[in-house]
């Protein structure tokens, strides 16, 4: 896939997860399209930062925790791509809810790489202060 074909990809994903309607809020693009050997890495020096190895553990692992917190699916709502090569990059803001009552409105940069026409690496940079007190610290290991 050439960088327009990815950055297209990406935006129709972005979409999807911005859509102020919980039930459009699915994942099955974003699933179709993240290779099985994939790899999540939340960056930082926290107790989110690490990295998720392959799509189960990205969607149960990283991401059915973070859905465990939330009052309902996530969103998130991407405000400009960058696309290069093999990489798109994405600016993206949270509007969320915790089941706690607080609200989860991170901001965030995602670094998509792919391979095969898949994706294959994602990078996350975000403020890992307001994730703690937010969501929590993730589970040990």
């Amino acid at each position: 896939m050439s960088a327009a074909d990815n950055k297209k990809l990406v935006q129709e994903m972005f979409a999807i997860a911005g859509d102020p309607d919980p039930a459009v809020r699915e994942r099955s693009l974003f699933t179709a399209n993240l290779a099985d050997d994939a790899t999540w890495t939340v960056t930082g020096q926290y107790s989110w930062s690490r990295t998720f190895t392959g799509k189960q553990s990205i969607l149960n692992d990283l991401h059915g925790h973070v859905r465990s917190r939330l009052v309902e699916r996530g969103r998130t709502i991407a405000h400009r791509f960058i696309a290069d090569g093999d990489v798109v990059a994405v600016e993206a803001k949270g509007n969320n809810l915790t089941k706690a009552g607080a609200r989860y409105d991170n901001d965030y940069c995602l670094v998509l790489r792919f391979e095969g026409g898949k994706i294959k690496e994602v990078r996350e940079y975000c403020d890992s202060v307001l994730t703690e007190k937010a969501l929590g610290a993730f589970p040990a290991r």
